[in-house]
């Protein structure tokens, strides 16, 4: 109810606002200011969860302009006061806080300022009575030295975290069950380099961050990258489970490490991250705050085309997550046992703290909501921009809330508007809270500091997780191995999983774990404990006893430890001193759990060697061949293909002879097509040419008359590796107009690998009757290589194809790439036609189909026909653009100039990236992931490339969407009403 009278609101003042005029208008009467709530009645603006309540523990003038808390061993709270967010960077207005509570109720007393003249901070963390800060460009070490509390020692230990985005700042650092500090890099990333304490680069070579994060060694200040690259929030669980969050996507796991993919380059894996909420990425929320004027103001300019930018409007802030943050994992003592590893995620431009239980779901886990039509912490104060979360030492989770009147991006402001508005407003202002349940009474916080380190090994074993890790932190930091036996008791002893798990890790901290302590573990009767003694114990992967216990665990009941004993497996050499192979163990891991993406990830990468034999082993296993055993043995086969060894994809072939009468032809070309391609020998040549003829009629006769379409579409795509002589004719008669476009666009793909004139020909004479999908994939096929350009700007000379048929990104992309100076001169002249600026008079011109009465059969067929290959909806098509499941909430405006002027203001996430390989290709499409080996693009359909870092010459973003503009050209007035009409459901 209070959504729909938001909604309601938002669309009166919509309708009955004056006209905008010129740009120069004066909005001041339209822009009321919202006054902040005062400190001592902000506990009635907010909407708690049944069974807990909020608690202000600090306020200004004590904290101002909070975005992270960290307490210190002693339970003092040092807290990064970001003064400058916004646009005052280079003022150095900024500063790092600490807070006493001194007479231990909670409540916070006093406040010293311990560092000030940062510029953007917004990562702390306390290590050997200093701390460490991250003021980006720059990570700090801030030290006082004199015991009065303020910083005067720095020393910088590494430069090149990105700036260019104040919502994109490095940020989170936590610690680690490894002993290491680690960092979310964001969006801005950086090239990173180790520096001289007075900030000077070493002369190293720079290492990039993007899409990835940091983990920090806080002894030797060495430091590694590690997956990630979460936008702003990352996190643990209680046994070492990674989460981050990013304003459009709240809840996201990353399932490996960078290390456990790099030592394979020739495998093609899926990116660490991965979104795991159950209600969808951009997951509904539900704000009882009201829409800022501004906010309203602005959508109506852009609406109107005086402003630039995507249409928001009060709809799409209360409707769903935009500016998820913060998140973390409740790890505390003080809630009840059953909501304990909750997963905790604030919105800040909804005003709201969201919550979700996460659960198994096989290798990765799922995150489901818990309140249907609420939030566990919602605020009717706009002010309430809760950033951070904390797990405290009294147990109770800490929110950080900047408390600012504006959170946006200053770019994203139009000048008109943002004259009349304080972007400092909040500056001076701050709140922390913290959330317990009813029956909560405060625990005094103990000072570590003074406790010997025999009493931090019991900490070790400690409910509440502050008290783990300090404690884990400490003991590293004092490199006391006097506690070396208290440790090994406790590893095999204590009652508490927890216990023996950080045990261990203190051990290997310590350089004094050994063998004996993980055999035992290896066996131990938790499966996270042992899950961590196999990642533990891969440092000594050359031991034959651990090598022997290895193989008797795969069998395990716990899918995530065979998912670690996967990964483990390939540090091991090729054959074990029991007598079995690498890849046979491999084989019998993945027989069991092929069904899960993860697993086959964890198995293709630990077979840097021997993926022939793994190759061999699975093929000619009847029972194994089932539909997702097809995608993993092609990848092995790609693999093999890219290793190049003679040997091995002869070895791979010689498997054909045992099954070859079992084989489906469109199958056996799906899964041996890599191999295939340019034999290697004569011999190869002569293997392959026995089989491949007879596969290639009997997939034609599949692709041609199979009644199952998604089996005819594999069918055509597998025909690819074919000769083309042996498969053009089949080809060119699948792009037709009488085929369904999942054919014509499967046959486009296929064709694309072929270097003959004949199959650009073959394009261009098809263009006309091409929808939309086949088009884009036409595209794909006709831009990815130079030499196929002259025959499309024949084409295109001639008539045949109108130049306003082809994206401006296009020709924008090819101008750029390895050409002639012949073509490049011919492109120069497409690129300035094509370039169509702001489209402003688009929207004017269809403005009048929001007025007129809607078909909603005929939007669905049009959305299905030109949305759903980039979009889902009801259902239908690919979630690759943003989410389309409450835009209903953002009206029909929004909609309307998003189709037609998708690149007004462009999300970062939805950026077109060019990718220009070694071997002459140009690819397009969005970055989708990244990892220590490849990068991968998405684009229309759900089509992908995942490229190997060695083939990529070039990466660069276009500065454009990913929606092509042109949608005008088939859709008229009428069919924009239809399309808009089923979008709004009505």
């Amino acid at each position: 109810m209070v959504r729909r009278i938001f909604r309601l609101a938002w669309l009166l003042l919509l309708l009955a606002s004056p006209r905008i005029g010129a740009s120069q208008e004066d909005y001041s009467a339209q822009l009321p200011r919202i006054a902040p709530t005062p400190a001592d009645q902000a506990l009635h603006t907010f909407a708690v969860a049944q069974g807990y309540r909020m608690e202000l523990i600090a306020a200004e003038p004590l904290v101002t302009s909070p975005v992270v808390v960290q307490w210190d061993e002693n339970g003092r709270l040092y807290v990064c006061e970001m003064r400058g967010y916004s646009e005052h960077r280079d003022d150095a207005i900024s500063r790092i806080t600490i807070l006493d509570d001194l007479n231990d109720d909670g409540i916070f007393d006093s406040s010293t300022v311990f560092a000030d003249g940062l510029r953007w901070p917004t990562a702390i963390f306390p290590y050997d009575q200093g701390l460490f800060v991250v003021d980006a460009p720059d990570l700090l070490f801030l030290k006082d030295t004199t015991g009065d509390s303020i910083a005067d020692r720095v020393v910088t230990v590494m430069t090149g975290l990105g700036t260019s985005n104040v919502q994109g700042l490095a940020n989170s650092f936590r610690w680690g069950l490894d002993n290491r500090i680690h960092l979310a890099c964001s969006s801005n990333g950086g090239e990173i380099r180790r520096t001289a304490e007075d900030g000077t680069p070493l002369d190293t070579a720079a290492i990039s961050v993007r899409g990835r994060d940091l983990a920090l060694d806080p002894r030797s200040l060495e430091f590694e990258v590690t997956s990630g690259g979460g936008q702003h929030g990352m996190a643990f669980d209680d046994w070492g489970r990674k989460f981050v969050s990013s304003n459009s996507d709240h809840i996201q796991q990353v399932l490996y490490a960078e290390r456990d993919v790099a030592r394979n380059r020739f495998a093609d894996l899926p990116t660490a991250r991965l979104s795991i909420a159950e209600d969808g990425p951009q997951a509904e929320v539900f704000r009882i705050s009201p829409v800022e004027p501004w906010r309203l103001l602005r959508t109506r300019l852009r609406v109107s085309g005086l402003a630039s930018g995507p249409i928001e409007g009060g709809g799409r802030a209360s409707g769903y997550f935009t500016g998820a943050t913060g998140i973390t994992i409740y790890r505390g003592d003080a809630w009840p046992e059953a909501d304990r590893g909750m997963a905790i995620v604030g919105d800040v431009g909804g005003n709201l703290i969201h919550r979700k239980r996460l659960e198994p779901n096989g290798v990765a886990m799922i995150a489901r909501r818990i309140d249907p039509q609420s939030e566990f912490v919602a605020s009717s104060d706009i002010w309430f921009r809760p950033a951070q979360f904390a797990n405290a030492p009294d147990g109770s989770l800490h929110v950080v809330d900047v408390y600012r009147e504006v959170i946006e991006h200053p770019k994203s402001l139009p000048p008109d508007i943002k004259r009349h508005l304080d972007l400092n407003a909040g500056r001076d202002r701050g709140r922390l809270y913290r959330i317990v349940p009813e029956s909560f009474t405060h625990r005094p916080t103990p000072r570590l500091s003074s406790l010997s380190t025999a009493a931090l090994v019991e900490l070790l074993a400690h409910p509440n997780a502050w008290h783990r890790e300090t404690a884990s932190r400490l003991i590293y930091q004092r490199q006391d191995i006097g506690v070396v036996e208290l440790l090994v008791r406790m590893a095999d002893d204590s009652p508490s999983p927890l216990g023996r798990l950080h045990a261990m890790h203190a051990l290997s901290g310590l350089k004094c774990l050994n063998t004996e302590i993980l055999l035992q573990r290896l066996r131990d009767e938790h499966p996270q404990v042992r899950r961590h003694a196999i990642e533990l114990s891969e440092s000594f992967a050359s031991d034959p006893s651990l090598n022997l216990q290895w193989l008797a665990m795969i069998d395990d009941p716990s899918i995530e430890v065979r998912y670690r004993l996967a990964l483990a497996l390939g540090r091991v050499d090729a054959r074990t001193d029991a007598g079995r192979s690498r890849p046979s163990a491999l084989a019998a891991l993945i027989r069991r759990d092929v069904d899960d993406l993860w697993m086959r990830a964890a198995v293709q990468s630990s077979l840097a060697e021997g993926a022939a034999e793994l190759f061999c082993t699975l093929i000619v296993d009847r029972d194994f061949r089932s539909t997702h055993a097809t995608a993993f043995l092609r990848s092995i086969a790609q693999q093999i293909r890219r290793r190049a060894n003679a040997g091995e994809i002869r070895a791979a072939l010689s498997a054909l002879p045992l099954i070859d009468d079992e084989l489906d032809g469109a199958w056996a070309l799906t899964v041996f097509g890599p191999l295939l391609r340019d034999p290697s020998s004569p011999q190869d040549a002569s293997t392959i040419r026995r089989y491949r003829a007879r596969w290639i009629q009997e997939a034609i006769k599949v692709a041609s008359h199979h009644s199952d379409l998604p089996t005819r579409v594999g069918a055509v795509e597998s025909i690819g590796v074919g000769p083309w002589d042996e498969i053009q004719e089949a080809i060119v008669g699948w792009i037709d107009h009488q085929q369904p476009p999942e054919i014509q666009v499967a046959a486009i793909r296929a064709l694309g690998g072929f270097d003959s004139p004949d199959a650009s020909e073959a394009l261009v004479k098809a263009w006309g009757r091409l929808g939309p999908s086949a088009r884009e994939a036409a595209c794909e096929v006709l831009f990815s290589r130079v030499e196929r350009l002259p025959v499309l700007l024949d084409a295109i000379d001639a008539g045949r194809i109108a130049i306003g048929e082809i994206a401006p990104v296009r020709w924008e992309a090819a101008y750029r790439s390895k050409i002639s100076a012949e073509i490049r001169d011919r492109l120069a002249n497409y690129v300035t036609r094509g370039h169509s600026g702001r489209r402003t008079h688009l929207v004017s011109a269809y403005r009048a189909a929001l007025s007129l009465p809607s078909d909603v059969d005929r939007g669905r067929n049009l959305f299905a026909v030109h949305c759903a290959g980039c979009h889902r909806f009801a259902d239908v098509g690919h979630e690759i653009g943003p989410n389309l499941a409450t835009l209903n909430a953002r009206g029909a405006e929004s909609i309307l100039v998003n189709v037609l002027d998708p690149n007004a203001e462009v999300n970062p996430q939805y950026l077109l990236y060019i990718l220009l390989t070694t071997d002459g290709r140009t690819l397009s499409g969005m970055i989708v992931g990244e990892n220590a080996n490849s990068v991968t693009l998405t684009r229309a359909h759900g089509a992908t490339d995942t490229i190997s870092r060695e083939e990529i010459e070039e990466l660069r973003s276009s500065g454009v969407s990913l929606m092509p503009e042109g949608l005008e050209q088939v859709l008229d007035t009428q069919a924009m009403a239809d399309l808009i009409g089923y979008l709004m459901g009505r």
